[in-house]
């Protein structure tokens, strides 16, 4: 059984570290990244000596952040490599929006709104990987209508052909596993099929294994769970 501990519990062994000057949150951002890399590599090694193309899903949130570090480690590698990002600047947390700096001096991050409207005409995968780092374990709202659209998208088969998710895939709560419903509806039985979460082939956690990873429908949406350190 692996390691687990809940939300809470996670964010405060990163404030405890990161109190202590034994780390930053940036720092702790990059090792994400890479860990998350390194999983991709691992668990498909056609990806680590053939590099295709990505496209990299990025929230607001220190998620999102490890996304953009994902993005750029990836480019670095020889990926081709498209961002869509959701969420206002007033929402950015310093972390993340270092990350995104990073990313927009090699790359543009675009509106999800934009890939929403592309993919409406869509008639095969446009993409080898889809990178979903949209909320991680700070899911506290139903998703945003554009990723709805998007995971409808990959649903049909024509955004990505592998899905990875960092941390938790978005829309399924990291604590109990439960889906959350479309905007204004009451909370029930949803169901990913309904496009209000994220179906990864992977996903990469940190530290330890969430209690949403291997309760309700965790285990259908995570895929491949991995483990990565972060030096925590």
């Amino acid at each position: 059984m692996p390691q687990i501990v809940t939300t809470a519990q996670m964010r405060a062994i990163e404030q405890t570290a990161i109190a202590s000057g034994a780390v930053t949150g940036f720092a702790l951002m990059e090792r994400a990244g890479a860990g998350a890399v390194e999983a991709i590599c691992e668990t498909w090694p056609d990806l680590a000596t053939a590099p295709g193309k990505a496209v990299v899903i990025c929230g607001p949130g220190n998620n999102g952040g490890d996304g953009y570090v994902v993005a750029r480690l990836l480019k670095a590698r020889g990926w081709r490599v498209d961002v869509f990002r959701f969420g206002t600047s007033s929402a950015w947390r310093p972390d993340a929006e270092r990350a995104r700096e990073l990313w927009c001096a090699e790359g543009k991050a675009h509106s999800l709104r934009t890939l929403a409207r592309v993919l409406r005409h869509a008639r095969a995968p446009r993409y080898t990987l889809l990178v979903d780092a949209g909320f991680g374990i700070g899911l506290s709202t139903p998703l945003p209508d554009p990723l709805r659209d998007m995971f409808w998208a990959q649903q049909r088969g024509i955004l990505a052909e592998r899905v990875v998710a960092l941390d938790v895939p978005s829309g399924l709560d990291a604590d109990t596993g439960a889906v959350a419903p479309p905007p204004g509806l009451p909370m029930g039985p949803w169901h990913w099929r309904q496009g209000t979460a994220c179906k990864a082939d992977l996903t990469v956690t940190f530290h330890a294994a969430k209690p949403g990873h291997l309760t309700g429908q965790g285990p259908t949406l995570c895929g491949k769970l991995v483990v990565k350190s972060i030096g925590l």
